[in-house]
């Protein structure tokens, strides 16, 4: 489904975020990325979501190659690969359901297919209840589930987890990842970036470790380990 090649990614000539990386991720998978702060792991998300282009190298995504997508089609490839963040990115004045709704709107999905796509994915996410709250007043494990059910909304073939427990307590974080591997056995594939070693440990799934912008171990399945 995603395929690297040789990428490397530069910033400002002399920081080299990424080190000619290669790697392939599967449909269905469950990939984990590791590495210290600086290692590459959200460059490597930004990327894929073709929010930043690559240095060098290039990039698959079913056989799409990313020096070829066009400006104006960018918007539906990430239709495809959704993300989540630590920082949730939510529009806290809103209410929860139009933090669902407002994205779609942009996207351009049409008045019918928002409606249905709001319910659903706010009744899967257990936050129904809770539409017309204004976002800031929900707890933090309830705002990564608002943020996972707006990715969910457009029905992506990716879903990229970028540190969504990093602001959370031990409770929540682990109740988020269970959301994740649900999500996960619906055929949706996850790549979750992450600094918990109890959270990798416990998923046992495949971990790519990284260390000043190389892979330095592709496991499957991997432990935390760092350099």
């Amino acid at each position: 489904m995603l395929v690297f090649k040789s990428v490397s990614k530069i910033y400002y000539e002399k920081i080299k975020a990424l080190d000619k990386i290669s790697f392939e991720i599967k449909t269905g998978e469950f990939v984990i990325l590791v590495g210290r702060s600086g290692a590459g792991k959200t460059t490597i998300l930004k990327l894929i979501r073709k929010e930043e282009n690559v240095s060098e190298g290039h990039i698959f995504y079913k056989n799409l190659d990313y020096s070829k997508v066009r400006r104006n089609e960018i918007l539906r490839l990430r239709r495809k690969i959704a993300i989540v963040f630590q920082d949730f990115k939510l529009l806290l004045e809103r209410t929860v359901y139009d933090n669902i709704k407002l994205p779609l709107e942009i996207m351009k999905f049409n008045s019918k297919e928002i409606k249905k796509k709001v319910e659903e994915v706010l009744i899967n996410m257990d936050l129904w209840n809770h539409r017309e709250i204004l976002a800031k007043f929900l707890s933090g494990g309830e705002k990564q589930k608002l943020c996972i059910a707006r990715a969910l909304s457009t029905n992506p073939e990716i879903l990229l987890a970028d540190e969504p427990t990093g602001n959370l307590d031990p409770i929540s974080s682990f109740e988020i990842i269970e959301i994740l591997k649900i999500i996960n056995n619906q055929g949706i594939t996850v790549i979750l970036t992450t600094h918990n070693r109890d959270i990798v440990n416990y998923l046992n799934k495949r971990v790519i470790t990284l260390h000043q912008g190389r892979i330095v171990k592709d496991e499957n399945p991997g432990k935390y380990t760092l350099i």
